[in-house]
C-alpha cells in the first residue's frame, strides 16, 4: 500500500503539529508549512493531498489554491480547506476555486482524518493505478479503453472515437469520482493548442456520450464546475 504524503499549511503551529501527529498515526507521511509562502518553496507535486487554512499572512489559502490549480503538475492534487471562515459564501468560493472539501473550525481531529480518507478514495492520486497497468487497459464494467492500442470497446464492440474524444474519456476515467473543470480538461487534452473554446469541449463530450451508449450517462455535468465520470449514477 502506498504511503500517501500530506501537506498541512496553517499559521497555527500547534494545530499543524496536532494534525501531523494524528495523521501519521493513521499511516500517512505528513509535512507542515506555517504559511502559503513557505509551502510554495516545497516540491508540491510530491504530495497526494493538502490541508490548507484560508486566513494566512499576505497570501491566503484561496490564493495558494489558485496557484496550485494553474500548474499542470499540481492541478489535480486534492485540497481540503480547514478554516474559521464558515459562511456559505466562503464555502462556495473555496469549492469554486477547486477545493475537494471544506471543514469549519473548530473541528474534531477524527473528522479531519475521516475526510482525508474520503477525499483520497475519490481522488486520482488515491486510487490504484489501474490506468497505468502494463497492458494499458482501463475497465469499467463493459466499457474498456486500451491506452496503448488507442481503442475503445463497449460491451465487446469497438466504438469509433476521435482523438480528442478518446483523450477526454481516458482523462475522465483516470480521474473518476472527481469533477474536472473545462480549464483542467483543456490543459490536459489541448496542451499544445492556443485557442480552445468551452463550447469545443462541450461538443466533444456530447458526441462521446452518444457513442458510449449506456455508459454515456456516467459522464456527468456539474453546472458551473465541469465534468466527471461517476461509477454510480442515480
Amino acid at each position: 500500500m502506498n504511503k500517501f504524503r500530506i501537506l498541512v499549511v496553517d499559521d497555527e503551529e500547534s494545530l499543524c503539529e496536532i494534525l501531523k501527529f494524528n495523521l501519521e498515526r493513521e499511516g500517512y507521511e505528513v509535512a507542515t508549512a506555517f504559511s502559503a509562502e513557505e509551502a510554495l518553496t516545497l516540491d508540491l507535486s510530491s504530495f497526494d493531498l493538502m490541508i490548507v487554512d484560508v486566513m494566512m499572512g499576505e497570501l491566503s489559502g484561496f490564493g495558494f489554491a489558485r496557484i496550485l490549480r494553474k500548474k499542470s503538475e499540481t492541478m489535480d492534487i486534492p485540497i481540503i480547506f480547514c478554516t474559521a471562515r464558515d459562511s456559505v459564501e466562503d464555502k462556495i468560493k473555496g469549492l469554486d476555486i477547486g477545493a475537494d472539501d471544506y471543514i469549519s473550525k473548530p473541528f474534531s481531529v477524527a473528522e479531519v482524518v475521516a475526510r482525508v480518507r474520503s477525499v483520497l478514495r475519490r481522488s486520482k492520486r488515491g486510487q490504484e493505478p489501474q490506468a497505468k497497468s502494463e497492458d494499458g487497459l482501463i475497465v469499467f464494467n463493459g466499457l474498456e479503453v486500451n491506452t496503448l492500442r488507442k481503442c475503445c470497446m463497449v460491451d465487446g464492440e469497438e466504438v469509433s472515437l476521435t482523438r480528442k474524444e478518446f483523450d477526454i474519456l481516458v482523462l475522465l476515467l483516470q480521474s473518476r469520482g472527481t469533477i474536472l473543470s473545462r480549464e483542467q480538461i483543456m490543459k490536459r487534452v489541448w496542451s499544445t493548442e492556443v485557442v480552445v473554446l468551452d463550447r469545443t469541449i462541450d461538443v466533444n463530450i456530447t458526441r462521446m456520450r452518444k457513442k458510449l451508449g449506456r455508459y454515456g450517462n456516467h459522464i456527468i455535468t456539474r453546472t458551473g464546475y465541469g465534468y466527471g465520470f461517476e461509477e454510480e449514477v442515480v
